[in-house]
């Protein structure tokens, strides 16, 4: 990475210009200091304390290394969308049934190996910003770069990173719109599972949803659900708690004969850029199991997608624009 120094960096050392200008945590700043030639000034090697002169070019070696690369991160030819794509950031359209990582049992069937083999022809590091569970489809953010995964994981700790799903519930809630908070824990003697819970459990978490229906019939209805908070399996275990639990669920509710899994996707992710802070909207089509499940449940599928991109769109208008999340509430 290649600075050109003029006016607007004259003068700065380069521990304020990588701090205070380029928003680069301690720990990248540290690495630099320590990696050969990590920070270096018309070839010449620098200490941070050294301040910036005109026409100076600054040299950091924030690329990845063969070093750097995870050996479960294995290359894998995988279908998989690619929704936005730069140098800094990859949104990718992750199917059902695909994890993020990998894990025992999913060496070679993950998001990671699809994305190192994309980027096969250089050193490639999984760094994801947001996960989504394995049979959950949509926009799944990954940053390319050391500097891009530390500036997307402070955009969502402190509440600027936005998503919406799209959920198809087995009952109709009784509001059309409205907020969903209770307390969250892992269920005993279960890895994977979570249950509502007292707040005064010593391991509970506060978690908070906003949502609107969009469509409904007798039985069955269609959401948009915003998580204001990130807790594992939120929008299932809350759902569910209200007796609307998501169709195909087989964890918190049952099976479907319309869908092999749970139809929850996530359709849409806004956030700023980490490079230019100018916003970024993202939008993942309807995937086509949960578009045969909303026919086969009197729906229109096109309606439904058309709806929820347009809701979308004024949703992350309106939160980017000044309303905030709390990732901590």
């Amino acid at each position: 990475m290649d600075i050109l120094i003029n006016g607007q960096y004259v003068g700065l050392t380069i521990r304020t210009l990588l701090q205070r200008e380029l928003g680069f945590s301690a720990n990248l700043i540290k690495k630099l200091k320590f990696t050969e030639n990590g920070i270096t000034v018309n070839g010449v090697f620098k200490t941070v304390r050294y301040e910036l002169a005109e026409g100076d070019v600054l040299s950091l070696a924030v690329e990845d290394t063969a070093s750097d690369v995870s050996p479960y991160t294995i290359p894998a030819e995988l279908p998989i969308g690619i929704l936005y794509e730069d140098e800094w950031l990859t949104v990718v359209d992750k199917p059902a049934n695909m994890p993020a990582h990998p894990s025992l049992g999913h060496q070679l069937d993950t998001v990671s190996n699809a994305l190192a083999w994309r980027y096969r022809e250089k050193p490639y590091v999984f760094r994801p910003v947001n996960r989504l569970d394995r049979d959950t489809s949509g926009c799944m953010l990954t940053a390319n770069t050391r500097d891009a995964s530390y500036k997307m994981y402070t955009a969502m700790t402190t509440g600027k990173v936005y998503k919406t799903y799209l959920a198809v519930l087995d009952g109709v809630p009784g509001q059309t719109e409205g907020t969903l908070e209770s307390y969250m824990h892992r269920k005993a003697e279960s890895i994977i599972e979570r249950e509502e819970t007292s707040p005064d459990t010593p391991d509970a978490k506060k978690a908070v949803t906003e949502y609107i229906v969009i469509a409904r019939r007798e039985n069955t209805s269609v959401v948009l659900a915003h998580p204001i908070t990130g807790r594992t399996h939120q929008l299932r275990v809350q759902f569910a708690g209200i007796g609307c639990p998501i169709v195909g669920d087989d964890l918190y509710w049952k099976p479907s004969a319309y869908i092999t899994r749970h139809a929850l996707h996530c359709t849409a992710t806004c956030f700023p850029h980490p490079d230019t802070g100018a916003k970024v909207s993202v939008h993942a089509p309807v995937p086509e199991d949960i578009g045969v499940l909303l026919t086969a449940l009197g729906y229109d599928a096109a309606e439904i997608e058309k709806i929820g991109s347009t809701y979308c769109e004024m949703y992350h208008n309106q939160m980017y624009n000044g309303k905030e999340n709390d990732p901590n509430v």
